[in-house]
Parts: structure tokens; sequence; C-alpha cells
């Protein structure tokens, strides 16, 4: 079940936070509605693609490794512009997971940013979502 989260200073911006580990959820949560975002919180990767393709976000937080199907396949499926044909949201993968270069590569070709969470503090995050157009 999706949880949104609005903020009291609202900026117009609506963020898709595919995340399965609460505890990230929330941190990311309490920055970005602070910062004036509209934040859904999906944790199942099925019912985040479907989120997703309704184009309602301007970005998604794309965890690699949550249920159902993982973020690369979610990834994958947004990219398709068959499946996808409208979507106009910055995808934003989000991680933990040490990947080989190649792969890295891969999925760096295909979204909008690539943030390992480990090195990024919530505050951080929203310095660079702000960055984004």
């Amino acid at each position: 079940m999706s949880q949104i989260f609005t903020s009291p200073n609202p900026i117009g911006k609506k963020v898709l936070c595919v995340e399965d580990e609460h505890f990230i959820s929330e941190l990311y949560v309490r920055a970005l509605t602070k910062a004036g975002y509209e934040v859904t919180v999906e944790v199942d990767g099925q019912r985040g693609l479907e989120l997703a393709q309704s184009d309602q976000y301007d970005i998604i937080l794309l965890d690699l490794m949550v249920p159902t199907i993982t973020g690369i396949e979610v990834l994958r499926h947004l990219r398709n512009t068959t499946e996808t044909p409208d979507l106009h949201a910055k995808i934003i993968i989000t991680t933990n997971l040490e990947q080989r270069e190649d792969i890295r590569s891969d999925i760096e070709k295909q979204a909008d940013g690539y943030l390992v969470k480990a090195e990024i503090t919530p505050r951080e995050l929203v310095d660079f979502l702000s960055t984004i157009n």
C-alpha cells in the first residue's frame, strides 16, 4: 500500500520513492517534505512501476532491490517507449549494492542519476534533487 506525504510548504513537485527499507524511506520523506516535495512511498517494485507509469511524478527515486520485480526491471519498463510512452519524470537510482562497472554504466545510461545511499545524506539528496529540471 502506497503512502503519500505532503509538505506544509509545497513547491509543486511530486516524488515517487520506490524503497522497501522503512528507515531509509522515512529519512527521505522527512527531508523531502520539509523541502516542499509531495512524496509517495511504495515498497513493492511492481506497484512502483504502475505508479510511475501513471506519469504523475516529477522525480522517481528507484531502489534497485525491491520486492516482486527489481529496480533494474522497473527501469527497463519505464525506458521502453512502447510500454511507457509519455514518461516525463526523472529517474534517480538509489542503491547500496556494489555493481560491476559495466552493469553500473548500463544503469547510469538509462537513469537520470545514480546515488549510493550510504554516501549521501537526506540533506544532500534534497540538494541534488533541487538541481534536476
